[in-house]
């Protein structure tokens, strides 16, 4: 996948505002288990937040960077606070078009 445009960046800020953080990154940082969550979350959705507690080792960019790394696909449009947003289109099916920015 090709670097987000500053504007896709913003569609997918948009549609990410209302979204609840479902993934917790505490004391043990970015695990295998924590990978294996999020990659499971990809499975039904292309959009999601996850929040990196103020116990996590890293820093959220740092935490959203890693994770981006070790998942194959996957993009940071946001980092704002302790709330990263991760963005991942279904290879199948994608909802989220991207294209048209």
């Amino acid at each position: 996948m090709t670097e987000l445009t500053s504007k896709q960046r913003a569609h997918l800020r948009s549609l990410a505002h209302h979204l609840k953080p479902i993934v917790h990154i505490g004391n043990d940082g970015v695990t295998q288990a924590v990978l294996k969550t999020i990659e499971e979350a990809f499975n039904t959705r292309e959009l999601l937040k996850v929040k990196v507690l103020d116990g996590a080792p890293d820093d959220p960019r740092a935490t959203a960077d890693r994770i981006a790394e070790s998942l194959d696909g996957v993009e940071v449009p946001q980092t704002i606070g302790r709330t990263v947003v991760l963005f991942r289109p279904d290879p199948e099916d994608p909802q989220i078009d991207l294209k048209k920015l």
